[in-house]
Parts: C-alpha cells; sequence; structure tokens
C-alpha cells in the first residue's frame, strides 16, 4: 500500500457469484459486490434489526482473483481488506461519472457464523518445500516439548 492511499476492512455478504475475466496478458480480474449490513437495536420492539446496507463493489487481480473466483460464491461471508480506488469515465452523451470501488489485497471467509475448511497448498518460500514454517528450533530453558499450552 503507497502513502496517501486509503485502506479500508469490508466485512459483508458477496451479492452474487464472482465475476472473473482476463485481460489480454493473461492477467485474471474478479470483480464482485460486498453487501455490509449493520445490525441495530431497536429500543421500542427491543429486538435487533438490519441496518441499511452499503454495497462496495470490488476488483482484485491475479492469483487471488482466481482463488476468489474458485472458493466464494453469493451470500459468502467475508472480510476484504484493500484500498479504495475512484474510476472516473465519461458517457456516451458526454457526461462525467465516477465511482468508489475496492480494490482487495486480502481476503477470507469470516467464521463468525460458519466454519471453513482450508484446502491447498502455500506457494511460497519454505512451506512449498514441506518445511515447518513455524519451527524456529528448541523452546528455550527445556530441550523437551509439550503440547500443552505454557499458560
Amino acid at each position: 500500500m503507497s502513502f496517501g492511499e486509503t485502506p479500508i476492512t469490508v466485512v459483508g455478504n458477496l451479492t452474487a457469484d464472482p465475476e472473473i475475466k482476463f485481460t489480454e496478458g493473461g492477467a485474471a480480474l474478479a470483480k464482485f459486490t460486498i453487501a455490509a449490513t449493520p445490525r441495530v437495536f431497536d429500543r421500542d420492539s427491543n429486538q435487533w434489526k438490519d441496518g441499511t446496507s452499503t454495497f462496495f463493489r470490488c476488483a482484485a487481480w491475479r492469483h487471488l482473483a482466481e482463488h476468489i473466483g474458485d472458493s466464494l460464491t453469493k451470500g459468502s461471508r467475508v472480510v476484504a481488506f484493500g484500498r479504495i480506488r475512484q474510476h472516473d469515465w465519461q458517457t456516451p452523451e458526454g457526461e462525467n461519472r465516477s465511482m468508489l470501488a475496492l480494490e482487495v489485497d486480502e481476503i477470507g471467509a469470516s467464521l463468525r457464523f460458519t466454519n471453513v475448511t482450508i484446502q491447498g497448498k502455500r506457494s511460497n518460500g519454505a512451506a512449498a518445500a514441506g518445511a515447518d514454517p513455524w519451527n524456529t528450533g528448541q523452546p528455550s530453558g527445556d530441550s523437551t516439548f509439550s503440547e500443552k499450552p505454557p499458560f
């Protein structure tokens, strides 16, 4: 992320299956919309109700785009992190238009209301070679290892 960009994290549900396209150069592009709907407590009825939804048009590129297309579907609850981008264009009638969109850098399934099983392998570093990326050697002080947490 560059200086001056507007980072944002959005939690919500996909409104449709992601649309996957490829540029002439072969780069994948995923386009999708996330609806973020707050829950508000109505004191009059003493119940929780849905607030007003905000819809975020999103785009992701390359491998992330392909993983989104393979993993997410309409209704998927996600946590997406990225940056706000403004897109400007002119209509055929000569009217200037603009819109804000979220360019997604990271996205994952929300585990708040469901379980998710992660499949696949890492494609970088020691993990790809089968090594344990968390292996830091022997614990300090004691040369034995216990499955029990130290707290």
